[in-house]
């Protein structure tokens, strides 16, 4: 009941109101948009194509069935994603960008400015794989100018989306890009259920394995709610000190390090990665490329549904550390709490206390990587043996939920700003 109190409460704020109905009519374009095709496309031609598994199913997660319809949001935010996950490793590894991360405001533009350009030379690319190779089947003219018209078509589909994400950021609630994400998934939940409601009806899936699902769905939003929430609090005491007639600090506060401080990008991240070689067979269908991707890297293949399966775990566990690096620096939280003449009891200042608060949350972290890590790779194998081919897995769920607390928090710390209880505790 107080999450409905809280959303009473917020819309009866004309500010909070307006970036609701603002975020809501955003997403509301962005659906209405994945389902216009792209032109020259044989609708036909295009259900025999997609009528598999594996792949589309697969590409389909971030596009919200855009890309089994071919529409031109088909390329979804993908490409944004691929060029933010490539920035951020830059910036570890060229000095001008780190030195450009550091200017603030100004230097974080300018990257955001390059991290643009790059998505739409990604979305390009992509574009013309999709054109050329995978969905060449399905268009009904294949001249230079009708693929140039399908192929700009993808690419400016892809820069839209991320111009709309960034004006959900602006003028909206929550993230854009990851509510943008958010809605592609949960809008394909109800023909997901449907989807295994006829499987059960025609007998290739049980009542067990339904069952089964339900409770690893019930499982996986506690269980994310719960990781999210966790946090290991680091005491803090500060020390007592005079200025001119007043006296400042001996009061004693903590640092929260969160469980899962990297939140979904890991697994997001995770997904762009995995995509890209299954992206380049766009490239050279029929090859032995091709074949070799299929088997080996795909989650659909004979052996790939354990390849990728591991390279997911690996991925995730790596980003999520990386993520919680850029987002957590022990050492300029130490600097700090010297400055301000604080101490983690029984912990020297200085060197001692960002060992201290880097071990803690190396260790914090772990488990939280496994969290996402099991999460996202366990519903590949459980279908498998289980055959409930349902899309909306363990990962949508992940992210969905992620993704939905992500924003609740954001919306509670608007309400707490005008005094409102919120019902995230």
């Amino acid at each position: 009941m107080n999450i409905f109190k809280t959303f009473v409460q917020a819309w009866n704020v004309p500010d909070i109101r307006k970036k609701i109905i603002f975020t809501l009519l955003m997403l509301v374009i962005f659906r209405f948009g994945a389902n216009i095709p792209v032109p020259f496309i044989d609708r036909l031609q295009l259900s025999e194509l997609v009528s598999g598994e594996g792949l589309f199913q697969f590409f389909n997660l971030f596009s919200g069935g855009a890309f089994s319809n071919f529409t031109i949001f088909a390329l979804s935010i993908t490409p944004y994603v691929t060029a933010s996950i490539i920035f951020q490793l830059l910036t570890i590894a060229i000095p001008k960008l780190e030195a450009l991360a550091k200017e603030g405001t100004e230097g974080r533009k300018k990257i955001a400015q390059y991290t643009r350009y790059l998505t739409v030379a990604l979305a390009f690319v992509q574009a013309i794989g999709m054109s050329v190779g995978l969905f060449r089947p399905a268009l009904i003219y294949t001249d230079f100018f009708s693929m140039t018209v399908v192929v700009l078509t993808l690419t400016a589909g892809t820069a839209f989306l991320m111009w709309l994400g960034e004006q959900i950021n602006e003028y909206g609630i929550g993230n854009g890009i990851s509510l943008i994400i958010f809605a592609g998934i949960v809008c394909r939940g109800p023909a997901a259920i449907g989807t295994a409601l006829i499987a059960y009806r025609s007998g290739s899936v049980s009542v067990i394995s339904l069952i089964l699902f339900c409770i690893f769905a019930l499982a996986v939003v506690v269980g994310t709610v719960e990781v999210q929430q966790g946090q290991r609090r680091i005491p803090v005491q500060y020390a007592k000190r005079v200025v001119g007639r007043k006296m400042y600090g001996g009061q004693s506060t903590h640092i929260p390090i969160k469980v899962n401080q990297a939140g979904v990008i890991p697994v997001i991240f995770a997904l762009s990665l995995l995509q890209f070689p299954l992206t380049i067979t766009y490239f050279f269908q029929g090859s032995g490329f091709t074949d070799f991707v299929n088997v080996w890297l795909s989650p659909s293949g004979q052996y790939g549904v354990y390849v990728y399966s591991l390279l997911n775990i690996i991925f995730i566990m790596f980003f999520t550390y990386f993520y919680t690096a850029i987002t957590f620096n022990p050492m300029d939280v130490a600097n700090n709490m010297r400055a301000n003449g604080g101490f983690v009891p029984g912990i020297r200042p200085g060197k001692a206390t960002v060992e201290y608060l880097n071990r803690v949350m190396t260790r914090v972290t772990f488990a939280g990587a496994v969290f996402l890590a099991f999460i996202a790779t366990l519903p590949t194998l459980v279908q498998g043996a289980t055959a409930l081919q349902i899309s909306f897995g363990g990962t949508s769920l992940l992210i969905a939920v992620g993704v939905g607390l992500d924003t609740m928090k954001q919306l509670e710390s608007q309400m707490v700003m005008r005094n409102y209880q919120g019902f995230l505790k």
